[in-house]
């Protein structure tokens, strides 16, 4: 997600050569080598985001205001079809109406529907708007529609702020709130605006006067004395909590009657703070986070705070961020599974603290370092979502190692996470986006992830053992794991067919190098097909170090295809039928395979021997006879290279793993045609496998007892 306006912040020029100019802007930087004649814009992944939140599709819609472009939406992933290019294209991302500096919220029961909140992009003041995704339009329902340009704060009638908060209440989705100095209510999707508030700010008048000096700057959003954080108890409808941006903070139990100031509470707090964000426990109804931002006064300390009493105590908890010019708190968030693990973002870096904030650690892993400034979970993915300031959306796929670690966990030598369910999402076509565009998205790897815990002396390999509803096993994985938390990923897929391993060369292809062992898997086909496993509950069994930990992992059907669970079975029938056959016509071939390289070798060895020549033609006939048993089975004449594999036509494996991908679209039963070339295909491999049995039955014992004749005692050896 990039910008697109370009304001231009500052400028250079190469001493040494004054045709060389580069502007640098909020999307990137332009170049020009002719003295500003023309000019080269390259865009940077360097999205200024305020604010993240999701809906709960399947999979889930990221809803993110962007500086220098509307409020936006687009997916968390995106599995594309094969032809597309990889990743989420920037095409699959839309506005929805708002500006570039609020929120923009998703009603939590219809996804089609998007408050958002906003200043700038071509609007001032309190822009509050109501989004329909399927008509792809929105109506402007802001709280007091009279246009603020050019006034001082003192001037205006209610006052917002740049990112004045917007908040559907949890309890229910046709109440919305919103705050400028006062907090704002309504029921009516927007059509009329309750106030439920008194002033809540100092209404210091000093501090509301003309913005910038000689020249005035009175924008219209970057007021002081405004609600700059909101939050409702999740568990106690009406209890509302307010932080304004000069350092005061009050509550609310009665759903805005009433309001205390529980500022003085607050021990110590400096004054003219800004009040960032409140965060309403999911667990106790008096208790709420909060961080307080004191870096416009010169006060970069980390300020995060808790009450557990409805505001009356609160306890500051930063023990473990790092004191900096950049460790000032930007967001705090309590995890929606586990009490007292709670998340932290600050100017520079992400925390994490198992015992409820009286410890922090970092939680960088792979995150750049950049300002925090929003953190939202995702209840049903269990994913965490970081909208930065500068690197745009980030996300950390599945946080349950984070909700399961303990002490008696870090303590063990090896323990398997319990996976959350995973859906057996299919692909989905995409619009067209240049493949060279750098806000492409990164996609998280398809199917569940398997987190386990190693401790420090870990040496061995993790093995997981995945079984279904009736204790087959269908997949196994391999996994080298360090200390700490690790993670690999099931793909949702069976254990593959058996592989087809060649010992020849190809046909009329001597230049191919078989390497030191003279075996390659088959290019035609390699390790055959996966079958993707059907919905239902499967079990998996981590083995590690002598000792087995089984958990349950629940497989979903993918809700957005138009199959039924019906349809899925029929549709797995025909897959591992298919798998069936392929596996028998890899016994065949690897047979084949074997003998022929044997005999390959039993004729080179024999070479221009004396009397040989009645065996050479006895190892050339059979040759023949094997090429052509094998041949119905995979093209022979494939190399592998370039493009061998459109020069010579499919054969009967070949042509099943074909008909097995077709066959594997979405969730669509098998069509009638494909189970009737599957019958044509499933009579080559049986007709295939019955030559083999006759070849094996009369047609080989002679040629051994040729080459026993011909004092070779034991010339060809069989895997029994």
């Amino acid at each position: 997600q990039m910008t697109r306006n370009w304001e231009h912040d500052d400028m250079w020029i190469d001493p040494t050569d004054g045709d060389h100019m580069a502007v640098a802007g909020d999307g990137g930087i332009a170049i020009s080598y002719n003295h500003g004649k023309s000019w080269h814009r390259s865009q940077l992944p360097v999205a200024q985001l305020y604010h993240v939140t999701t809906d709960n599709s399947i999979p889930y819609n990221v809803y993110t205001n962007r500086q220098d472009g509307p409020s936006s939406v687009g997916p968390s992933r995106a599995f594309l079809d094969d032809f597309m290019e990889p990743g989420i294209p920037r095409g699959m991302w839309h506005g929805v109406g708002g500006g570039e500096s609020g929120f923009a919220t998703p009603d939590p029961t219809d996804a089609n529907i998007v408050w958002s909140s906003a200043s700038g992009s071509g609007g001032g003041g309190g822009i509050v708007v109501r989004y329909n995704e399927q008509k792809k339009q929105y109506r402007q329902v802001e709280v007091w529609p009279e246009a603020t340009f050019g006034s001082p704060a003192k001037d205006v009638k209610y006052r917002f702020q740049w990112t004045f908060p917007l908040l559907i209440s949890p309890h229910d989705h046709n109440t919305v709130y919103t705050t400028g100095n006062h907090v704002f209510r309504t029921t009516n999707g927007g059509q009329k605006w309750d106030v439920i508030s008194p002033d809540l700010t100092t209404n210091d008048k000093s501090k509301q006067q003309i913005s910038g000096g000689l020249t005035p700057d009175n924008i219209g959003v970057e007021y002081c004395c405004v609600i700059y954080a909101f939050d409702e108890s999740p568990i106690q409808k009406g209890l509302l909590w307010a932080g304004t941006n000069d350092g005061l903070v009050h509550v609310s139990k009665d759903g805005g009657a009433n309001w205390e100031n529980l500022t003085a509470n607050l021990k110590g707090l400096p004054p003219h703070g800004t009040v960032r964000n409140i965060d309403a426990s999911k667990y106790k109804a008096g208790k709420a986070y909060l961080t307080v931002d004191f870096h416009q006064v010169g006060n970069f300390d980390t300020h995060v705070y808790k009450t557990e009493d409805f505001g009356k105590t609160w306890v500051k908890i930063t023990n473990g961020v790092p004191k900096s010019n950049v460790s000032y708190a930007c967001n705090v968030r309590e995890d929606p599974v586990r009490p007292g693990l709670l998340y932290l973002g600050t100017e520079s870096a992400l925390y994490v603290s198992f015992d409820d904030g009286a410890n922090w650690q970092s939680m960088m892993s792979n995150l750049p370092p950049s300002p925090m400034y929003w953190i939202n979970i995702q209840e049903n993915f269990n994913d965490m979502v970081i909208g930065t300031y500068g690197r745009g959306i980030w996300i950390l796929d599945d946080i349950s190692p984070y909700q399961q670690l303990t002490a008696e966990v870090a303590a063990s030598a090896a323990h398997f996470f319990v996976p959350n369910k995973t859906y057996r999402l299919h692909p989905i076509t995409a619009q067209y986006a240049p493949s060279d565009d750098p806000s492409v998205g990164v996609n998280p790897q398809y199917g569940a992830p398997l987190n386990y815990w190693l401790s420090a002396d870990a040496k061995d390999s993790a093995v997981f053992e995945i079984r279904d509803a009736s204790k087959n096993l269908v997949r196994t994985i391999k996994h080298k794991g360090k200390t700490g938390i690790n993670r690999v990923y099931w793909d949702l897929r069976e254990d593959p067919s058996d592989a087809f391993y060649v010992r020849t060369k190809p046909l009329f292809a001597d230049w191919v190098n078989m390497g030191d062992s003279r075996k390659r898997l088959a290019p035609s086909l390699g390790r055959g097909i996966t079958p993707l496993v059907r919905p239902g509950d499967y079990t998996i069994t981590m083995k590690y170090d002598g000792k087995e930990q089984s958990q349950p992992i629940k497989v979903l059907k993918d809700p957005n295809t138009e199959g039924s669970e019906a349809d899925i079975q029929a549709q797995y029938a025909l897959i591992a039928d298919i798998k069936k056959d392929i596996n028998s016509a890899a016994a065949v071939v690897n047979k084949i395979e074997v003998i022929r390289r044997q005999l390959y070798d039993i004729k080179s060895l024999i070479g221009d021997e004396k009397g040989s020549e009645e065996v050479v033609k006895s190892i050339d006939a059979t040759d023949a006879k094997l090429i052509e048993i094998e041949g119905n089975l995979i093209q022979l004449k494939i190399t592998g290279d370039g493009q061998s594999s459109i020069r010579w036509s499919m054969q009967a494996v070949e042509k099943l793993g074909y008909l097995a991908y077709a066959a594997e679209s979405v969730d669509f039963p098998p069509a009638d045609q494909h189970k009737e070339v599957y019958q044509v295909l499933k009579a080559r491999v049986a007709d295939s496998q019955s030559k083999m049995n006759a070849f094996m039955e009369k047609e080989f014992p002679a040629l051994m007892e040729s080459l026993k004749k011909a004092g070779y005692s034991s010339p060809v050896i069989l895997k029994k």
